[in-house]
């Protein structure tokens, strides 16, 4: 093992060491963008010092073949246990999904606690939950995860301190329950989560109510999704550089720069291998992406792996039932400052040669945010219907309604006593509105149609 020394942090939960396994060969199927091993490595030592580790020692394991028992074999394990030994640590993380037996065979040679990459996104996930909906959803991914590994191998680690992660330990009670009892936890917290999304159903038909468009911003953790939010929302959502920064879902609204009104919601960050258990326990989180209209993919341009992160991210999305091809979808070249000016100018030339022109941005400097703002409010417009109406001034009560359920671009009070209003509205909505209130074929006085 190639060792990598990193400093030890205050409040460090505990000493680790990050191994990253690969298979030497490439698989004959993998069609998509595959990152390095040592940039797995590198993302996966982010992942520890996201909850705080200190990563002692690090170092790849190159694998001819995955072992059933190990993972990486009975000779890879007697040669990292001196390392282990050396180091005195009491967790080696392991960037591969092991199966509960691996696990309790890893721990077994090594004699300290083992987390494999799903076993570590949820503790980074079960420590950033800020929300009551948050920890219920981090909790039922947990319950679901562990109800598989039920096994008696971790006695040395004793540390109790409350909460539902791995490494201070559930508590004894929860790393002894037996099936039934995660069970009815589980079913417990399901109940509670679908009264959430009951509650987050209501929230979005009042906003369809008053009909602002919903803006998602989706992208690979780390991207600057909540850096841009700030941005563009002159709020000041955590934005730091570390892995899942964000996790509970964050809304505001805005106004582009023409006056439309919209909703900007800030997701939870994805990941390489995010397991299944996690997209299913924050589908109520994530629904606000399915119900948007435009969708922002924000990606860390600067990033050595963009590509393979990109796809990451629209595989999730087609999880989730979104066409990451949709007109809807608009990708976000973020972090541009960090690029050396030939980059740049490179990569400004590769979107406009694109047929779905990219927004090149940065986030920390703000650098092309107007040039997105424009780039969203014409998405928005395309795909809605502009209507010219005429009411009888007397009518405040269709006045009213078409203030909640349309959005009104301009109004003129004839000198006649009638009203002449523009209004842009979602296409399923324009022949209720011609029914009720007719549509002229002429622009409003005043505007160019």
């Amino acid at each position: 093992m190639t060792g990598a020394e990193h400093e030890g942090r205050e409040g460090s939960t505990g000493r680790a060491v990050v191994i990253a396994p690969y298979l030497t060969r490439r698989p004959r199927d993998a069609a998509e963008p595959m990152r390095s091993p040592q940039a797995r490595l590198d993302e996966t030592i982010g992942l520890a010092q996201a909850i705080e580790l200190e990563v002692v020692s690090s170092g790849l394991v190159p694998l001819s073949e995955i072992r059933p028992s190990t993972f990486i074999g009975s000779g890879k394990v007697d040669e990292l246990l001196a390392n282990v030994k050396a180091e005195n640590v009491e967790l080696v993380v392991v960037d591969a999904a092991l199966s509960p037996v691996q696990q309790r065979n890893l721990e077994k040679g090594w004699n300290c606690k083992v987390l494999d990459r799903t076993g570590l996104i949820l503790e980074i996930f079960g420590r950033r939950a800020r929300t009551k909906e948050g920890t219920l959803q981090v909790e039922l991914a947990h319950l679901n995860w562990q109800k598989s590994r039920l096994v008696r191998s971790w006695t040395h680690l004793e540390r109790q301190r409350g909460g539902f992660g791995f490494l201070g330990g559930p508590g004894e009670t929860q790393i002894e329950a037996d099936r039934r009892v995660i069970g009815e936890r589980i079913h417990k917290i399901e109940r509670e989560l679908e009264q959430v999304r009951r509650t987050r159903g209501l929230h979005r038909s009042s906003r369809k109510r008053v009909p602002y468009p919903i803006i998602a911003l989706v992208g690979y953790t780390n991207a600057g999704k909540s850096t841009l939010f700030n941005r563009l929302t002159r709020s000041e959502v955590l934005a730091a550089d570390m892995l899942f920064a964000t996790l509970d879902p964050t809304l505001r609204s805005i106004d582009l720069p023409h006056g439309t009104r919209v909703i900007l919601s800030d997701t939870v960050g994805f990941v390489s291998e995010l397991p299944t258990m996690l997209v299913a326990a924050f589908r109520a989180t994530l629904e606000e992406v399915l119900e948007a209209d435009v969708i922002l993919h924000v990606r860390d341009i600067s990033h050595g792996d963009t590509e393979a992160q990109a796809a990451d991210v629209q595989n999730i999305l087609k999880e989730l039932g979104v066409d990451p091809d949709s007109d809807r979808l608009i990708e976000v070249w973020n972090k541009i400052d960090v690029l050396d000016a030939d980059h740049a100018q490179s990569l400004h030339e590769i979107a406009r040669r694109r047929e779905k022109v990219p927004a090149l941005v940065s986030a920390l400097t703000g650098e092309g945010a107007d040039v997105l703002l424009d780039g969203i409010e014409a998405r928005i417009s395309a795909g809605r219907d502009v209507l010219n109406l005429t009411l009888d001034a007397a009518d405040g009560e269709g006045l009213h309604w078409l203030y909640e359920h349309s959005e009104v671009l301009a109004r003129d009070d004839g000198e006649s006593g009638e009203l002449h209003l523009q209004v842009r509205v979602p296409p399923q909505r324009s022949d209720e509105i011609r029914r009720r209130f007719g549509s002229d074929e002429g622009a409003l006085p005043g505007t160019s149609g």
